[in-house]
């Protein structure tokens, strides 16, 4: 298991250098992060001791109850799943980034929390950029309106947009969910907001990560490339799946 994980890391970076290289970006721009959905602590601590140190849960529950295996281990950890707003007190207990900001009462709770604990988080704005009812995320035409105002909550740092395109056989029918996320980011550079000329975009995953950073992702979400199909017949991407 120890060797098939680290040869699995050592050909995704491969994956997001070629990809790099071929869109002419520096390597050093795209981020991994380590998709753990439903991945044993002990498998993740394989990854960090080989030199990761980006990883992303979905639920609360697998936050808590890897802990005591990853808590003095040098990773940050993000929130890359539909967060609960009576799940947030407990997530902010173990994250340091949440990517899945897409409802004005969802970033209430955040600011709430966060000012009784006198600190800031970063956050990422989820954008369902594919229109799919199988996933979160904000209607694109709605970011705009919605980063103004959570601009205006000083305990949230607005590092990014979020998405996760359109999965397809066909490559083509994949670039343009990816794409929008990028015009967006753009559209929000036009409107020269304060502190928002440095947005980063989180997508791609194991099928679509060269779509992805050809389209300009800052960081990749990859699991299955690196831990093997732990789902057995269920669509990762589908949010509303109860696991």
């Amino acid at each position: 298991m120890k060797n098939d994980i680290i040869f699995n890391l050592i050909k995704v970076h491969q994956r997001i250098e070629s990809a790099c290289r071929i869109a002419g970006r520096n390597p050093e721009d795209v981020q991994l992060l380590l998709a753990t959905k439903t991945v044993p602590a002990e498998q993740i601590r394989i990854a960090i001791e080989a030199g990761e140190t980006l990883m992303g849960e979905n639920k609360m529950q697998e936050l808590r109850d890897k802990n005591d295996v990853l808590k003095s281990l040098p990773v940050e950890r993000h929130f890359i799943g539909h967060l609960q707003t009576n799940k947030v007190k407990d997530v902010l207990k173990y994250v340091t980034c949440i990517q899945s900001l897409d409802r004005i009462n969802l970033a209430d709770e955040l600011h709430k929390q966060l000012q009784n604990q006198n600190r800031k988080l970063d956050v990422f704005v989820q954008v369902n950029t594919s229109y799919e009812e199988s996933k979160f995320g904000l209607a694109p035409e709605n970011v705009l309106s919605f980063i103004k105002k959570i601009k205006t909550y000083e305990t949230l740092n607005i590092k990014g947009l979020m998405s996760i395109g359109l999965l397809d056989v066909e490559k083509e029918k994949m670039i343009p969910s990816l794409r929008l996320l990028r015009t967006i980011r753009d559209e929000i550079y036009s409107e020269g907001i304060e502190g928002l000329q440095d947005l980063k975009l989180s997508m791609g995953m194991s099928q679509d990560l060269e779509l992805a950073i050809a389209e300009g992702s800052n960081m990749v979400r990859i699991g299955t490339s690196i831990f093997g199909n732990r789902f057995l017949g269920k669509e990762i991407w589908n949010e509303n799946i109860a696991e």
